[in-house]
């Protein structure tokens, strides 16, 4: 995964943001295991998914649960796998293929 420091991306809300497998961070964030962990996570997902129906569902499932309780980007399938399993660093060894779609339903 290349690493890009840029003071446009991510958002000003965000500490980093995988794009196509690159990872955006902001300069003065400090790049842990933890978070490379979660955009790795991200990565595997992207690839499962052959990369353009990943963003299609993602922007889809964040449009479905922007009405429901708390943050749609929080409730999101990917970002639950992803935050759930971030200190995990053995995660991605062990990782079924498609298991973001057991965090659909999950809370």
């Amino acid at each position: 995964m290349k690493i890009i420091r840029s003071k446009y991306l991510p958002p000003k809300k965000y500490d980093a943001i995988n794009i196509l497998g690159l990872l955006f961070i902001h300069p003065g964030v400090k790049l842990t295991k933890e978070i490379i962990n979660h955009e790795r996570i991200h990565t595997r997902q992207m690839q499962e998914m052959l990369i353009l129906p990943f963003y299609i569902w993602y922007f889809t499932e964040w449009l479905i649960r922007l009405p429901m309780t708390g943050r749609a980007y929080m409730n999101l399938s990917f970002e639950r796998e992803a935050y759930q399993n971030m200190d995990n660093l053995d995660y991605l060894s062990h990782r079924r293929s498609f298991a973001w779609i057991w965090y659909l339903r999950r809370k």
